[in-house]
């Protein structure tokens, strides 16, 4: 199974950038794992934010495969804690899943497309956070979920 971030929006940025990078490596002795940016669209500027939405829906919807697990973060989510992350991992890789792609949605939420596509929608906490931070706090969940799978001694429950 193949672990993917993506996030709509500009390149990491330098705070980020270092420990994003560093638990998508940890992971990577786990699952195969990788970051993909999704540049908004070139008008974004002059867009509404529905015509925003929809338009990075496109996008997203475009790239995305019939078969991938699509999570959709979003503060209206469910709560997971690390070990219920953990566990839907592990029944994602039992259900023979061959991708899970985690989004971090625009600047302005997702477009109804993309919820309604999502086998999950997943609240980090019901504050809102910047979305360079809900990088490295995915990355960091995600990597703690795997070390939790393997009984590992990074988590302390």
């Amino acid at each position: 199974m193949k672990l993917a971030f993506w996030s709509v929006g500009k390149p990491h940025e330098s705070y980020v950038k270092t420990g994003t990078t560093d638990f998508t490596e940890r992971i990577g002795h786990y699952y195969k794992c990788d970051w993909k940016i999704i540049a908004p669209p070139k008008q974004a500027g002059s867009m509404t934010a529905p015509a925003l939405k929809a338009a990075e829906a496109e996008l997203v919807l475009s790239q995305l495969g019939k078969d991938d697990c699509l999570v959709l973060l979003d503060e209206t989510g469910k709560m997971l804690s690390s070990p219920g992350l953990a566990d839907f991992i592990h029944q994602q890789a039992n259900q023979s899943c061959r991708q899970i792609v985690f989004l971090i949605g625009g600047a302005f939420g997702v477009d109804a497309a993309i919820r309604q596509r999502a086998q999950l929608v997943w609240s980090l906490s019901a504050l809102v956070f910047p979305h360079m931070l809900v990088r490295l706090i995915l990355a960091e969940q995600v990597y703690r979920a795997c070390t939790i799978l393997r009984n590992e001694k990074y988590h302390h429950a």
